[in-house]
């Protein structure tokens, strides 16, 4: 698996200009990964916090036996907390953070679906009007319902354990 943290952002669509990915909520945005990074779409589960984590990655679930990092996007992107709901969901995604496939697990308010989105939708974020960090975001795509985000999780996770290692 090529390493997310240093493949440019243009490297990510298809020779055809498209990219597979699946959609969810935070709040009143709508966000995608790349499908292929997708493992398991989980109900929530009982977490565990760890001391001296980072915030954004800052509990543990137990899934079949495997202990999962239970990320909140929300912190990343300084959006305000949000209750859990019927819809909520976890997302586990698989990349390479230091060279390791790492399992991560995101929470969502709810998942959507598998769709295709084409690069001539795609813009980079613009300098200037985000109320996020740049680095933090791939690409907005200009769908028929609003703005779709694609998150630079290789540089959000990046972040994190940068922080952690201070």
């Amino acid at each position: 698996m090529q390493d997310i943290l240093s493949r440019p952002p243009s490297a990510r669509w298809d020779d055809h200009g498209q990219l597979e990915v699946l959609t969810f909520d935070l709040g009143e945005e709508t966000l995608a990964v790349e499908a292929m990074l997708v493992r398991e779409i989980l109900d929530l589960l009982p977490e565990t916090k760890v001391p001296g984590a980072p915030p954004l990655v800052s509990s543990v679930v137990n899934f079949r036996g495997k202990i999962i990092p239970i990320a909140d996007l929300r912190l990343a992107f300084d959006m305000p907390p949000a209750q859990v709901t019927v819809d909520s969901r976890i997302i586990v995604i698989e990349i390479e953070i230091g060279g390791e496939a790492t399992q991560i697990g995101m929470r969502t308010d709810k998942v959507h679906e598998v769709t295709t989105l084409n690069r001539s939708d795609a813009e980079t974020p613009p300098a200037v009007g985000m109320r996020w960090r740049r680095d933090f975001i791939h690409d907005l795509v200009r769908q028929s319902g609003g703005i779709i985000v694609l998150p630079n999780l290789g540089a959000i996770f990046r972040t994190d354990t940068d922080a952690a290692c201070s």
